[in-house]
């Protein structure tokens, strides 16, 4: 069986984790990590300006079988990240990923498994899937 960067990434965070070991220290320092990306994202907008966030309803006026659906919706995102709130969101979802990853350990499942799976369901989907 070939190891991948995911299942190397997996042992490494098992191996790295001590002191939070505990399915509850590991959850909440998840939604910890998942709450600082969020921070990061917002000081990009509100304090750096490096991007615009413009937020309204997104208007379905199309059709599912529109070939350019994507077309039809927006991120809400004008601008590009600078090179600092880049390095501070990417820092903070790595350390997010990290503590995925120790959720999975925790619980005795692959992350590399939970990924092919949500692959195939996305991709079975595709368009339906509506996320």
């Amino acid at each position: 069986m070939q190891v991948n960067e995911l299942d190397m990434f997996q042992n490494l965070s098992d191996e790295m984790l001590i002191r939070n070991r505990s399915i509850l220290d590991t959850l909440t320092k998840y939604q910890e990590t998942a709450a600082r990306v969020s921070r990061a994202v917002s000081k990009a907008a509100t304090h750096c300006g490096c991007i615009e966030i413009e937020a309204k309803k997104q208007n379905f006026n199309t059709s599912l079988q529109d070939s350019n659906i994507q077309e039809h919706f927006s991120r809400h995102v004008h601008g590009q990240l600078c090179d600092s709130c880049k390095e501070a969101i990417s820092s903070e979802l790595g350390a997010n990923l990290f503590y995925i990853a120790s959720l999975c350990n925790s619980l005795g499942l692959n992350i590399n498994d939970i990924i092919q799976g949500e692959t195939k369901r996305v991709s079975s989907l595709g368009k339906f899937n509506m996320r």
